[in-house]
């Protein structure tokens, strides 16, 4: 699989002759149309085995070959050049396709309101043949114990006709907000603790749900040992056969304070736990300043911590299927941004012409346009680059897998790229 950044003055018909395919592969793996111009700085995934690398100044055949993950010779073999001779600067190299290693993949999905959109159903039925874990969002906790389900629909038979788990996402949401205080009657409260666990296994074997999934966050600071108890408490009685995991929010270090950070306890999960997902994701968002959602360094800084407390085969990397778009100049309170997928994006840099950009340091895409009312405004998504440049890192790290917030966000680019890169691990038998 190629990504391809346009130039300007090239269309499809040219770029698709480089690459020995059609304009109409390039159109449908990339969901555009034949006849839209393309967007300077876009990034285009070509559905070909393998890709092409032309020669830069300074590089090596061994140089070359150690950035591919293959060997010198068998670069050298498939190109048909002679090992001991000069590179031209511009020779283009075919890099044959590597050994894909296993990875698990999980989208949570949100329906709102009392119904499941159409559009929703479709981006579950479209995208999984993609995962190992389908989320829906989510079964909020009473303070009673019982559960308030949200609507599934088709979900549990989508899952079942495509060998995916069912993921009971369960969370201390009260009114759409975290709840510190109901989580601390969870948390304290075996009586009620009992009726949640008594629920949850009733729901979980009523829809198929085989992943129990605590999303418990905001929980005070002195509840830390008591969530790591109720964990214990929980995999001790769940039926055989189930899994247990846990979302987490991107932390440092241990010690790391905040309100979002001090009851989860990074090594206790990685202990109890089947895996866990880091939230890694959201330091730009909608009520902050433009900035990427996800940009590498803060990621691969929680990441390699993480694992010095949680063994790899453990976590799985939270990644975001959109961006945002902010009205300048950023008012903290006042105004916020716009959350839109990668398409959404490419489109708005169409239609005010303007190119993307691309910040190397954070691997991530940007733009800025004027509105209609002359407002500036600046742009930060997802594309085809960013999400190879995190791909690369769960595989460096040997990472369990990628767990995406959310789908219903149309991104084409990335599930091509997970084919590529990826056995997609299934495990509902």
């Amino acid at each position: 699989m190629q990504i391809h950044v346009v130039q300007p003055n090239q269309s499809l018909f040219g770029i698709s002759q480089a690459y020995g395919t059609t304009p109409q592969a390039i159109a449908q793996a990339n969901e555009i149309s034949l006849q839209e111009t393309l967007v300077v700085g876009q990034a285009l995934v070509i559905p070909i085995v393998g890709q092409f690398y032309w020669v830069q100044p300074g590089d090596t055949l061994f140089s070359i070959a150690q950035r591919f993950g293959i060997s010198y010779q068998r670069l050298a073999q498939v190109n048909n050049i002679n090992i001991n001779q000069p590179l031209t600067v511009g020779l283009r190299l075919y890099i044959p396709e590597g050994p894909k290693r296993n990875g698990e993949f999980n989208a949570y999905i949100e329906p709102m309101g009392d119904t499941v959109s159409p559009q929703l159903e479709q981006a579950a039925r479209k995208h999984a043949p993609f995962l190992t874990y389908l989320a829906p969002f989510s079964f909020n906790i009473q303070r009673d114990g019982s559960l308030k389900e949200p609507p599934l629909d088709d979900f549990p038979a989508i899952a079942r006709q495509n060998n995916v788990t069912l993921m009971m996402v369960v969370t201390n949401l009260e009114e759409g907000q975290f709840s510190n205080e109901l989580g601390a009657i969870i948390l304290n409260n075996e009586d009620v603790q009992n009726r949640l666990l008594n629920n949850i296994i009733a729901t979980a074997n009523k829809y198929g749900f085989r992943d129990i999934h605590f999303d418990m966050e905001f929980l005070r600071p002195r509840d830390r040992e008591a969530y790591n108890q109720f964990l214990r408490k929980v995999k001790q009685q769940l039926p055989e056969g189930f899994l247990l995991s846990t979302a987490l929010a991107p932390k440092t270090s241990a010690t790391q304070k905040g309100e979002w950070y001090e009851a989860h306890d990074y090594r206790a999960h990685g202990e109890i736990v089947d895996f866990v997902i880091i939230m890694t994701y959201e330091w730009g968002y909608s009520g902050g300043p433009p900035m990427p959602v996800s940009p590498i360094g803060p990621v691969r800084q929680v990441l390699q911590y993480a694992i010095t407390e949680i063994p790899p085969s453990k976590i799985m990397m939270g990644q975001n299927l959109y961006g945002y778009d902010w009205t300048l100049p950023f008012r903290p309170g006042e105004e916020y941004a716009r959350a839109i997928s990668p398409q959404a994006a490419i489109r708005l840099a169409r239609e005010h012409n303007v190119a993307i950009q691309y910040d190397y340091n954070a691997q991530a895409p940007h733009f800025n346009y004027r509105d209609q009312q002359g407002r500036e405004h600046k742009v930060w998504f997802e594309d085809a680059r960013s999400i190879q440049a995190k791909f690369n890192l769960v595989k460096e790290l040997g990472l369990r897998g990628v767990s995406y917030w959310k789908l219903g966000l149309p991104f084409p680019q990335n599930w091509l790229l997970i084919q590529s890169n990826f056995n997609i691990v299934k495990r509902q038998s």
